[in-house]
Formats: C-alpha cells, sequence, structure tokens
C-alpha cells in the first residue's frame, strides 16, 4: 500500500510509521522536518507545512492517508481540497473531547452528540471533522482516542504512575477505588489505524481500551514497577472531595483521576469502545503497557513525568506522612 502520513515525528505518529513500515508498506511522510524522523525502515520525507505547501504532492497517488496532526477545520478544508484527487481514502485522528459533554456516571458511544463550540481544542477538531467529512463525503475514518499512553508520550500525564510505583512507600490514590478507568497503548492505535488505511473503513470509532478499575490499575502498577526488593508500596485513598479541598487539579495533577462529579467531565472515562474493536482494534494487556512506559520512563526521566503532576509534599500531607 502507498500510504502518506502527515505529522509522524512525535508520540502517535512514530508509532504509526513503524506499524506501517513492519506492515511492508511504501510510506511518504509530509511534516515541517522540525524534529528528526526515527525509523527502522526507509520512509520517504516530503518537507513542508500544511497550510502553504501541500501542492508539493500534487499529481501523487497514495492508496490511503492517515492524519495525525490535523487540528483546525482550515487544517483539513485545506487537506480536502489538495488531497481528494490523490486518494481514495482518509484516516483523521480525532478525539472523544469532539463531544458536547460527559454527563457523571453515563456511558456513551459514537451516537453522543458533538460539540457545537467553534474554538477551543474540543471544539476545533469537532469543525475539523466537518470539514474532512465533506470533502471525502464516506471516506473517511473518524478516529477518536480517549487517553493515548505508552513509550515517548510527550504529554508527561500516564508515566507518573509507573513511575510513582516504582519508587514505593505510602501512595496517594485518587477517588473512589471502584471508579472505572480506560486508556490506549499508542502502539495498538498506531497498528490499528494502518488497519483502518489498508481496508479503507470509514465512519466514527470511540478508540479507547478495555474499562477496569483505578484500584486494579494501581495494582497492576505496583506488581509489574515495583522492585521486588523493596517493601511493598501501600496505597491511601482519598476521595474526590478530600483532592478538590486540597486543589490537587484533575487529569493533570494526578493523572486519570476526574471528580466523578463533575458535570462536563466526570463520565469521560466511560466510552464504549465496542464499535473500534468490531472494527478490528485490539489491544494488550495493561502489565505489558505499564512495564514499557516504565522502562522509557526512566531512560528519559526529564520528560517522561509532567511539571504539573502533584508535587512530593502535597502527597505527603494527604497520606499523613508529612
Amino acid at each position: 500500500m502507498r500510504l502518506l502520513v502527515l505529522g509522524g515525528s512525535v508520540f502517535l505518529g512514530r508509532h504509526i510509521l513503524e506499524a506501517a513500515l513492519q506492515g511492508g508498506h511504501q510510506l511518504t511522510v509530509f511534516n515541517r522536518g522540525s524534529r528528526a524522523l526515527e525509523t527502522s525502515g526507509p520512509v520517504e520525507h516530503v518537507r513542508g507545512d500544511r497550510m502553504t505547501d501541500l501542492h508539493l504532492l500534487a499529481g501523487r497517488q497514495f492508496d490511503s492517508v492517515i492524519d495525525c496532526c490535523g487540528y483546525t477545520p482550515e487544517h483539513l478544508q485545506l487537506a480536502a481540497s489538495s488531497l481528494a484527487s490523490c486518494t481514495p481514502h482518509y484516516v483523521f485522528v480525532s478525539t472523544i473531547s469532539v463531544l458536547k459533554q460527559f454527563p457523571p456516571g453515563v456511558a456513551y458511544d459514537e451516537r453522543a452528540p458533538r460539540t457545537e463550540a467553534a474554538t477551543g481544542y474540543g471544539g476545533l477538531k469537532a469543525r475539523a471533522e466537518a470539514a474532512i467529512e465533506a470533502g471525502f463525503a464516506g471516506r473517511v475514518a473518524h478516529v477518536r482516542p480517549g487517553l493515548i499512553v505508552g513509550p515517548h508520550d510527550p504529554t508527561g500525564r500516564f508515566a507518573y504512575w509507573p513511575m510513582r510505583l516504582r519508587e514505593g512507600g505510602v501512595v496517594l490514590a485518587p477517588g473512589r477505588p471502584q471508579r472505572p478507568v480506560q486508556f490506549i497503548d499508542v502502539r495498538d492505535l498506531a497498528a490499528w489505524c494502518v488497519r483502518l488505511a489498508e481496508h479503507h473503513t470509514a465512519g466514527t470509532f470511540h478508540a479507547v481500551g478495555p474499562t477496569d478499575s483505578m484500584e486494579y490499575f494501581l495494582h497492576q502498577c505496583r506488581s509489574v514497577c515495583q522492585p521486588q526488593d523493596q517493601p511493598t508500596a501501600q496505597f491511601v485513598w482519598r476521595d474526590d472531595e478530600t483532592l478538590t479541598a486540597a486543589h490537587v487539579a484533575p487529569w493533570t495533577g494526578l493523572p486519570l483521576w476526574i471528580p466523578e462529579s463533575d458535570p462536563d467531565f466526570g463520565g469521560m472515562l466511560l466510552a464504549n469502545g465496542s464499535k473500534a474493536q468490531a472494527a478490528g482494534l485490539t489491544t494488550r494487556p495493561w502489565a505489558d503497557t505499564l512495564g514499557d512506559t516504565l522502562a522509557w520512563a526512566v531512560a528519559h526521566p526529564g520528560t517522561a513525568v509532567g511539571a504539573a503532576c502533584i508535587r512530593k509534599e502535597v502527597e505527603a500531607a494527604l497520606v499523613g506522612t508529612r
């Protein structure tokens, strides 16, 4: 397959390149070239800005496009006008943030209403979905990931937990132990994007991994990430109200934690991924993701854990060890 990837040098994009190479595909990458491509095989690299330089691809033919850096409706309008004659199929990496809201305790699927906003991350991505669908009617796979995790994650969100359990001691555990959580390994998402391109699959899909409890997640972290020669890490659970009163930032301060009563985001981790699974999405065990994320994080301590994550002294105060 002749595959065009827009983006491809940071997180999801670099894993898409690797999945495509492993599949034996002929690969062209279009991006600004601000970061070096790190791939295990040869790729054609066309350097340019997607807002001014897509003409560099004029006259080329591709079997599909995977767009992992489109953000605004202008991005996608220009992609549609420039690439509609170059390819029969388009995979657009969107986000579940295009949805209007995530009410507490309410599971949702692809029929949930999209936001009507035209600004902000979710609003712009929602308008971008509409723009590429208008240009490739019935020929777009709209991929809406939830939290994407794994090696080379630049956000610093997920690696906090493997690194914290590696450290051991008394660990602050957020919210209700049986609170549902979900995420998707970036490598599983990347491989699936390539499969969607291979089969010219169209439709809208919530790309999320399996759901289990926060308690199970933390126990998996402890089992996989804590060295065996350390005393067993102990969890101290603090409810949403306590964490909110202590000004712990949801999502960024303690990754995977959002107060369940939040009227706009309380149900964000309740996505139904069955449609994506029916379209071929497969996911690896959480233990594999945790182990590989830890190995990468240990090798990249300066970027793996975000600066916004909870400070040690704040955690100590909340668990009573200070």
